[in-house]
Protein backbone atom coordinates (compact mmCIF):
# COMPACT_ATOMS: atom_id res chain seq x y z
CA UNK A 1 0.00 0.00 0.00
CA UNK A 2 1.48 3.30 -1.23
CA UNK A 3 0.55 6.61 0.79
CA UNK A 4 1.02 10.39 0.05
CA UNK A 5 1.86 13.10 2.03
CA UNK A 6 1.79 16.31 0.36
CA UNK A 7 3.35 19.22 2.85
CA UNK A 8 6.02 21.78 2.46
CA UNK A 9 7.22 21.23 5.99
CA UNK A 10 9.49 19.24 6.65
CA UNK A 11 8.82 18.49 10.40
CA UNK A 12 5.28 17.78 9.15
CA UNK A 13 5.86 15.54 6.77
CA UNK A 14 8.47 13.43 8.83
CA UNK A 15 6.44 13.04 11.68
CA UNK A 16 3.75 11.79 8.96
CA UNK A 17 5.66 9.96 7.17
CA UNK A 18 6.84 7.57 10.94
CA UNK A 19 3.31 7.67 12.20
CA UNK A 20 1.77 5.99 9.05
CA UNK A 21 5.06 3.43 8.95
CA UNK A 22 4.08 2.89 12.30
CA UNK A 23 0.52 2.16 11.76
CA UNK A 24 0.01 0.34 8.42
CA UNK A 25 4.01 -1.00 7.59
CA UNK A 26 2.89 0.83 4.19
CA UNK A 27 5.59 2.68 1.67
CA UNK A 28 4.77 6.53 1.92
CA UNK A 29 6.17 9.26 -0.56
CA UNK A 30 6.35 13.15 0.51
CA UNK A 31 5.41 16.22 -1.94
CA UNK A 32 6.60 19.44 -0.92
CA UNK A 33 4.62 21.70 -3.34
CA UNK A 34 1.72 20.65 -5.87
CA UNK A 35 3.90 20.16 -9.34
CA UNK A 36 6.22 16.94 -7.34
CA UNK A 37 3.07 16.22 -5.64
CA UNK A 38 1.03 16.05 -9.69
CA UNK A 39 4.09 14.09 -11.16
CA UNK A 40 4.39 11.19 -8.25
CA UNK A 41 0.37 10.94 -8.53
CA UNK A 42 0.40 10.28 -12.29
CA UNK A 43 3.24 7.95 -12.17
CA UNK A 44 1.97 5.93 -8.74
CA UNK A 45 -0.99 4.48 -7.38
CA UNK A 46 -2.15 5.69 -4.02
CA UNK A 47 -4.34 4.30 -1.20
CA UNK A 48 -5.05 7.74 -0.13
CA UNK A 49 -3.39 11.36 -0.11
CA UNK A 50 -3.01 13.53 3.00
CA UNK A 51 -2.47 16.80 1.82
CA UNK A 52 -1.93 20.50 3.38
CA UNK A 53 -3.78 23.31 1.82
CA UNK A 54 -1.40 26.03 1.62
CA UNK A 55 1.41 24.89 -0.70
CA UNK A 56 4.63 27.60 -2.28
CA UNK A 57 2.94 26.75 -5.49
CA UNK A 58 -0.66 26.18 -4.64
CA UNK A 59 -2.00 28.39 -1.85
CA UNK A 60 -5.72 27.86 -2.37
CA UNK A 61 -6.00 24.31 -1.96
CA UNK A 62 -5.77 23.55 -5.59
CA UNK A 63 -4.13 20.73 -4.74
CA UNK A 64 -7.49 18.54 -3.44
CA UNK A 65 -9.33 18.85 -6.38
CA UNK A 66 -6.08 17.31 -8.38
CA UNK A 67 -6.09 14.29 -5.51
CA UNK A 68 -9.91 13.86 -5.68
CA UNK A 69 -9.97 14.36 -10.00
CA UNK A 70 -7.72 11.19 -9.61
CA UNK A 71 -10.61 9.41 -7.28
CA UNK A 72 -7.51 8.83 -4.50
CA UNK A 73 -9.71 9.70 -1.09
CA UNK A 74 -8.33 12.42 0.54
CA UNK A 75 -7.44 13.57 4.14
CA UNK A 76 -7.14 17.40 4.66
CA UNK A 77 -4.45 18.63 7.35
CA UNK A 78 -4.35 22.05 7.69
CA UNK A 79 -2.77 24.35 9.97
CA UNK A 80 -5.77 27.00 9.06
CA UNK A 81 -9.10 26.92 10.70
CA UNK A 82 -11.63 28.42 7.61
CA UNK A 83 -15.24 27.19 8.33
CA UNK A 84 -16.46 28.29 5.00
CA UNK A 85 -13.59 25.88 3.71
CA UNK A 86 -13.91 23.12 5.23
CA UNK A 87 -17.60 23.08 4.51
CA UNK A 88 -16.48 23.50 1.05
CA UNK A 89 -14.19 20.64 1.19
CA UNK A 90 -16.41 18.23 2.50
CA UNK A 91 -19.00 18.62 -0.22
CA UNK A 92 -16.36 18.21 -2.67
CA UNK A 93 -16.24 14.83 -1.17
CA UNK A 94 -12.84 14.89 1.17
CA UNK A 95 -12.61 11.85 4.26
CA UNK A 96 -11.57 14.32 6.88
CA UNK A 97 -10.90 18.30 7.67
CA UNK A 98 -8.38 17.91 10.50
CA UNK A 99 -6.45 21.36 11.94
CA UNK A 100 -2.55 20.71 12.82
CA UNK A 101 -3.29 21.51 16.36
CA UNK A 102 -0.82 19.35 18.35
CA UNK A 103 0.60 15.53 17.84
CA UNK A 104 -3.19 14.01 18.57
CA UNK A 105 -3.93 15.72 15.33
CA UNK A 106 -1.47 13.42 13.43
CA UNK A 107 -1.95 10.40 15.15
CA UNK A 108 -5.85 10.67 14.91
CA UNK A 109 -4.91 11.17 10.50
CA UNK A 110 -2.75 8.19 10.81
CA UNK A 111 -4.86 6.10 12.68
CA UNK A 112 -7.64 7.33 10.25
CA UNK A 113 -5.73 5.83 7.72
CA UNK A 114 -5.34 2.37 9.13
CA UNK A 115 -9.26 2.86 9.85
CA UNK A 116 -9.66 3.59 6.10
CA UNK A 117 -7.63 0.31 4.69
CA UNK A 118 -9.86 -2.02 7.42
CA UNK A 119 -13.46 -0.28 5.81
CA UNK A 120 -12.79 -2.21 2.74
CA UNK A 121 -14.15 -5.06 3.77
CA UNK A 122 -16.36 -3.36 6.15
CA UNK A 123 -19.99 -3.99 4.83
CA UNK A 124 -22.50 -1.32 5.96
CA UNK A 125 -26.43 -1.50 6.23
CA UNK A 126 -28.39 1.75 5.30
CA UNK A 127 -32.02 1.08 5.76
CA UNK A 128 -34.32 4.69 5.67
CA UNK A 129 -37.63 4.33 3.35
CA UNK A 130 -36.42 8.00 1.55
CA UNK A 131 -34.14 7.87 -1.05
CA UNK A 132 -32.31 11.22 -0.91
CA UNK A 133 -31.67 10.25 2.62
CA UNK A 134 -29.93 6.94 1.47
CA UNK A 135 -28.35 8.38 -1.61
CA UNK A 136 -26.75 10.59 0.71
CA UNK A 137 -25.91 8.35 3.61
CA UNK A 138 -24.42 5.91 0.99
CA UNK A 139 -22.12 8.67 -0.29
CA UNK A 140 -20.66 9.80 2.80
CA UNK A 141 -19.94 6.05 3.92
CA UNK A 142 -18.15 5.42 0.20
CA UNK A 143 -16.15 8.10 0.93
CA UNK A 144 -14.72 6.49 3.93
CA UNK A 145 -14.86 3.42 1.51
CA UNK A 146 -17.02 1.03 3.41
CA UNK A 147 -19.30 -1.16 1.27
CA UNK A 148 -22.87 -0.36 1.10
CA UNK A 149 -25.94 -2.17 0.84
CA UNK A 150 -29.82 -0.50 0.93
CA UNK A 151 -33.02 -1.47 2.25
CA UNK A 152 -36.29 0.75 1.53
CA UNK A 153 -37.75 -0.46 4.81
CA UNK A 154 -37.13 -3.01 7.90
CA UNK A 155 -38.55 -6.07 6.41
CA UNK A 156 -36.48 -5.51 3.20
CA UNK A 157 -33.20 -5.05 5.81
CA UNK A 158 -34.56 -8.17 7.89
CA UNK A 159 -33.98 -10.04 4.60
CA UNK A 160 -30.63 -8.48 3.39
CA UNK A 161 -29.20 -9.72 6.74
CA UNK A 162 -30.53 -12.77 6.19
CA UNK A 163 -28.52 -13.28 2.75
CA UNK A 164 -25.39 -10.93 4.14
CA UNK A 165 -24.50 -12.13 7.92
CA UNK A 166 -21.31 -10.53 7.46
CA UNK A 167 -23.05 -7.50 7.80
CA UNK A 168 -21.19 -5.28 10.60
CA UNK A 169 -23.26 -2.23 10.79
CA UNK A 170 -26.87 -1.33 10.41
CA UNK A 171 -27.53 2.19 10.15
CA UNK A 172 -31.57 2.76 10.65
CA UNK A 173 -34.34 5.69 10.44
CA UNK A 174 -36.88 5.10 12.82
CA UNK A 175 -40.03 6.43 10.46
CA UNK A 176 -40.10 3.48 7.79
CA UNK A 177 -42.97 1.28 6.44
CA UNK A 178 -43.92 -1.72 7.51
CA UNK A 179 -41.56 -2.60 10.16
CA UNK A 180 -40.04 0.75 11.95
CA UNK A 181 -36.60 1.30 13.16
CA UNK A 182 -37.82 -0.12 16.65
CA UNK A 183 -39.60 -3.05 14.86
CA UNK A 184 -36.51 -3.50 13.27
CA UNK A 185 -33.49 -3.60 16.18
CA UNK A 186 -35.58 -5.86 18.19
CA UNK A 187 -35.48 -8.53 15.48
CA UNK A 188 -31.93 -7.75 14.45
CA UNK A 189 -31.23 -8.36 18.31
CA UNK A 190 -32.90 -11.36 18.36
CA UNK A 191 -30.15 -12.71 15.88
CA UNK A 192 -27.16 -10.69 16.48
CA UNK A 193 -25.20 -10.17 19.49
CA UNK A 194 -23.49 -6.61 20.22
CA UNK A 195 -20.58 -8.52 19.10
CA UNK A 196 -21.27 -9.51 16.04
CA UNK A 197 -23.27 -6.18 14.30
CA UNK A 198 -23.32 -2.33 15.53
CA UNK A 199 -26.02 -0.68 15.04
CA UNK A 200 -26.61 3.31 14.61
CA UNK A 201 -30.36 4.64 14.77
CA UNK A 202 -31.51 7.94 13.07
CA UNK A 203 -34.60 10.21 13.05
CA UNK A 204 -35.79 13.32 11.67
CA UNK A 205 -38.06 13.04 14.70
CA UNK A 206 -38.40 16.10 17.44
CA UNK A 207 -38.64 13.64 19.99
CA UNK A 208 -36.41 14.11 22.52
CA UNK A 209 -37.58 10.36 23.83
CA UNK A 210 -36.32 8.81 20.53
CA UNK A 211 -32.27 8.54 21.56
CA UNK A 212 -32.96 6.90 24.66
CA UNK A 213 -35.24 4.40 23.37
CA UNK A 214 -33.47 3.74 20.56
CA UNK A 215 -30.48 2.36 23.04
CA UNK A 216 -32.57 0.57 25.23
CA UNK A 217 -33.89 -1.38 22.12
CA UNK A 218 -30.20 -2.31 21.30
CA UNK A 219 -28.78 0.54 19.22
CA UNK A 220 -25.36 1.18 19.74
CA UNK A 221 -25.64 4.98 19.14
CA UNK A 222 -28.04 7.10 18.16
CA UNK A 223 -27.71 10.27 15.56
CA UNK A 224 -30.49 13.17 14.55
CA UNK A 225 -31.34 14.18 11.65
CA UNK A 226 -29.64 16.36 9.84
CA UNK A 227 -26.48 15.78 10.84
CA UNK A 228 -22.87 17.40 9.37
CA UNK A 229 -20.88 15.41 7.75
CA UNK A 230 -18.09 15.21 10.69
CA UNK A 231 -20.25 14.05 13.65
CA UNK A 232 -21.72 11.14 10.96
CA UNK A 233 -18.47 9.81 10.60
CA UNK A 234 -17.20 10.17 13.67
CA UNK A 235 -20.33 8.17 15.05
CA UNK A 236 -19.50 5.72 12.60
CA UNK A 237 -16.08 4.96 13.13
CA UNK A 238 -16.28 5.37 16.78
CA UNK A 239 -19.12 2.56 16.79
CA UNK A 240 -17.12 0.18 14.52
CA UNK A 241 -13.44 0.71 16.62
CA UNK A 242 -15.65 -0.45 19.56
CA UNK A 243 -17.21 -3.88 17.94
CA UNK A 244 -13.20 -4.06 16.92
CA UNK A 245 -12.42 -3.65 20.46
CA UNK A 246 -15.17 -6.45 21.74
CA UNK A 247 -14.26 -8.61 18.70
CA UNK A 248 -10.37 -8.34 19.77
CA UNK A 249 -11.27 -9.16 23.28
CA UNK A 250 -13.02 -11.74 22.54
CA UNK A 251 -9.99 -13.44 20.83
CA UNK A 252 -7.97 -12.77 23.95
CA UNK A 253 -10.67 -14.77 25.88
CA UNK A 254 -11.48 -17.20 23.67
CA UNK A 255 -8.50 -17.94 21.13
CA UNK A 256 -5.18 -20.10 21.41
CA UNK A 257 -3.00 -17.56 21.67
CA UNK A 258 -0.12 -19.26 19.26
CA UNK A 259 -2.08 -20.89 17.12
CA UNK A 260 -5.54 -19.01 16.72
CA UNK A 261 -7.85 -21.42 17.09
CA UNK A 262 -10.36 -22.21 20.28
CA UNK A 263 -8.88 -22.49 24.05
CA UNK A 264 -9.80 -24.87 26.34
CA UNK A 265 -11.85 -22.70 28.22
CA UNK A 266 -14.48 -21.74 25.04
CA UNK A 267 -14.54 -25.44 24.44
CA UNK A 268 -16.05 -26.03 27.82
CA UNK A 269 -18.64 -22.96 27.63
CA UNK A 270 -19.55 -24.07 24.61
CA UNK A 271 -20.02 -27.93 25.31
CA UNK A 272 -21.18 -27.52 28.65
CA UNK A 273 -24.25 -25.35 27.56
CA UNK A 274 -24.91 -27.85 23.99
CA UNK A 275 -24.62 -31.23 26.68
CA UNK A 276 -28.22 -30.40 28.47
CA UNK A 277 -29.71 -29.99 25.29
CA UNK A 278 -28.36 -32.93 22.92
CA UNK A 279 -29.63 -35.05 26.02
CA UNK A 280 -33.27 -33.83 26.01
CA UNK A 281 -33.51 -33.77 22.18
CA UNK A 282 -31.57 -37.14 22.38
CA UNK A 283 -28.85 -35.93 19.93
CA UNK A 284 -25.74 -37.30 18.65
CA UNK A 285 -22.23 -35.71 19.99
CA UNK A 286 -18.37 -37.32 19.37
CA UNK A 287 -15.49 -36.01 21.12
CA UNK A 288 -11.77 -36.44 19.77
CA UNK A 289 -8.66 -35.86 22.14
CA UNK A 290 -5.73 -35.61 20.05
CA UNK A 291 -2.07 -35.64 21.08
CA UNK A 292 0.99 -35.27 18.31
CA UNK A 293 3.35 -37.95 18.34
CA UNK A 294 7.21 -37.46 20.20
CA UNK A 295 6.44 -33.74 20.24
CA UNK A 296 8.81 -33.29 23.31
CA UNK A 297 11.43 -34.96 20.71
CA UNK A 298 10.86 -31.95 17.91
CA UNK A 299 11.74 -29.60 20.73
CA UNK A 300 14.53 -30.97 21.88
CA UNK A 301 16.08 -31.87 18.70
CA UNK A 302 14.94 -28.58 16.81
CA UNK A 303 14.27 -26.24 19.34
CA UNK A 304 11.20 -24.11 20.43
CA UNK A 305 10.70 -22.50 17.40
CA UNK A 306 10.53 -25.55 15.15
CA UNK A 307 8.24 -26.57 17.71
CA UNK A 308 5.81 -23.74 17.56
CA UNK A 309 5.75 -23.97 13.78
CA UNK A 310 4.56 -27.56 13.79
CA UNK A 311 1.79 -26.57 16.19
CA UNK A 312 0.60 -23.58 14.19
CA UNK A 313 0.54 -26.21 10.73
CA UNK A 314 -0.52 -28.51 13.21
CA UNK A 315 -3.63 -26.83 13.70
CA UNK A 316 -4.09 -25.47 10.61
CA UNK A 317 -4.59 -28.52 8.65
CA UNK A 318 -7.22 -29.21 11.51
CA UNK A 319 -8.94 -26.46 10.63
CA UNK A 320 -8.66 -26.71 6.84
CA UNK A 321 -9.96 -30.36 7.67
CA UNK A 322 -13.20 -29.93 10.57
CA UNK A 323 -13.71 -26.26 11.46
CA UNK A 324 -16.49 -25.85 9.15
CA UNK A 325 -18.60 -28.16 10.64
CA UNK A 326 -17.14 -28.73 13.93
CA UNK A 327 -15.53 -27.45 16.72
CA UNK A 328 -11.74 -27.51 17.03
CA UNK A 329 -9.50 -26.28 19.91
CA UNK A 330 -6.34 -26.63 21.67
CA UNK A 331 -6.11 -27.63 25.47
CA UNK A 332 -2.55 -26.94 25.69
CA UNK A 333 0.70 -28.22 24.83
CA UNK A 334 0.63 -30.44 22.08
CA UNK A 335 -2.96 -31.72 22.87
CA UNK A 336 -6.20 -30.46 20.57
CA UNK A 337 -9.75 -31.55 21.04
CA UNK A 338 -12.60 -31.46 18.19
CA UNK A 339 -15.91 -31.46 19.10
CA UNK A 340 -18.52 -33.69 16.49
CA UNK A 341 -21.82 -32.38 16.87
CA UNK A 342 -24.54 -34.73 15.35
CA UNK A 343 -22.01 -37.10 14.30
CA UNK A 344 -21.93 -41.09 15.44
CA UNK A 345 -18.44 -42.17 16.97
CA UNK A 346 -17.87 -44.41 14.14
CA UNK A 347 -18.47 -41.44 11.74
CA UNK A 348 -15.76 -39.16 13.78
CA UNK A 349 -13.88 -42.39 13.60
CA UNK A 350 -13.12 -42.34 10.14
CA UNK A 351 -12.61 -39.02 9.66
CA UNK A 352 -10.57 -38.80 12.16
CA UNK A 353 -8.40 -41.83 10.87
CA UNK A 354 -8.70 -40.02 7.48
CA UNK A 355 -6.59 -37.26 9.04
CA UNK A 356 -3.98 -39.15 10.67
CA UNK A 357 -3.51 -41.01 7.63
CA UNK A 358 -3.00 -37.31 5.70
CA UNK A 359 -0.83 -35.83 8.55
CA UNK A 360 1.39 -39.16 8.39
CA UNK A 361 1.66 -38.68 4.04
CA UNK A 362 2.46 -35.29 4.15
CA UNK A 363 5.45 -33.81 5.83
CA UNK A 364 5.61 -30.79 7.86
CA UNK A 365 7.45 -27.70 6.38
CA UNK A 366 9.70 -25.78 8.86
CA UNK A 367 12.60 -23.61 9.05
CA UNK A 368 14.95 -26.51 9.73
CA UNK A 369 13.40 -28.72 7.28
CA UNK A 370 10.53 -30.93 6.53
CA UNK A 371 9.19 -33.41 9.29
CA UNK A 372 7.03 -36.18 9.31
CA UNK A 373 4.68 -35.67 12.06
CA UNK A 374 2.16 -38.18 13.60
CA UNK A 375 -0.74 -38.37 15.60
CA UNK A 376 -2.54 -40.30 18.19
CA UNK A 377 -6.46 -40.09 18.52
CA UNK A 378 -8.99 -41.24 21.37
CA UNK A 379 -12.41 -40.74 20.19
CA UNK A 380 -15.58 -41.98 22.15
CA UNK A 381 -19.60 -40.46 21.93
CA UNK A 382 -21.74 -38.93 24.77
CA UNK A 383 -24.20 -40.97 26.94
CA UNK A 384 -26.74 -38.76 28.53
CA UNK A 385 -25.89 -37.72 32.03
CA UNK A 386 -22.39 -37.03 31.51
CA UNK A 387 -20.08 -33.76 31.68
CA UNK A 388 -17.57 -32.60 29.06
CA UNK A 389 -14.97 -33.60 31.88
CA UNK A 390 -16.56 -37.17 32.05
CA UNK A 391 -16.37 -37.35 27.86
CA UNK A 392 -12.63 -35.94 28.25
CA UNK A 393 -12.00 -38.96 30.86
CA UNK A 394 -12.85 -41.86 28.50
CA UNK A 395 -11.42 -40.15 25.17
CA UNK A 396 -8.21 -39.58 27.57
CA UNK A 397 -8.22 -43.03 28.37
CA UNK A 398 -8.82 -44.11 24.38
CA UNK A 399 -5.60 -42.05 23.70
CA UNK A 400 -3.88 -43.76 26.36
CA UNK A 401 -4.27 -46.89 24.70
CA UNK A 402 -3.82 -45.44 21.14
CA UNK A 403 -0.30 -45.18 22.29
CA UNK A 404 0.10 -47.87 23.92
CA UNK A 405 -0.31 -49.30 20.70
CA UNK A 406 2.04 -48.75 18.91
CA UNK A 407 1.27 -44.72 18.60
CA UNK A 408 -0.33 -43.08 15.06
CA UNK A 409 -3.71 -44.72 15.72
CA UNK A 410 -7.10 -43.93 16.96
CA UNK A 411 -9.10 -45.92 19.27
CA UNK A 412 -12.58 -46.05 20.24
CA UNK A 413 -13.35 -45.71 24.10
Amino acid sequence: MRILVVEDSQVVSRVMRHLLTQELACEVDVAPDMASAKKLLLDNEYFVAVTDLNLPDAQEGEIVKFVLAQQIPCIVLTGSWNPQERSRLLQLGIVDYVLKENRFSYEYTAKLVKRLQRNQSVKVLVADDSVVSRKFIRSLLEQHLFQVIEADDGVAALDTLKDNPDIKLLITDYNMPRLDGFGLIINVREQFSREDLAIIGLSSDSDESLSARFIKNGANDFLQKPFVHEEFHCRVLNTLDALDMMAKLWGQANLDYLTNVFNRRYFFSLYEDKLPVIARNQGVLSLGLMDIDFFKKVNDSYGHDVGDEVLIEFAARLTQSFSQHFTVARFGGEEFVIGFKGLSVEKAFALLDRFRMQMESKPVVTSKGDLTITVSTGVVDFTAGESVDDMLQRADLALYEAKGGGRNLVCIG
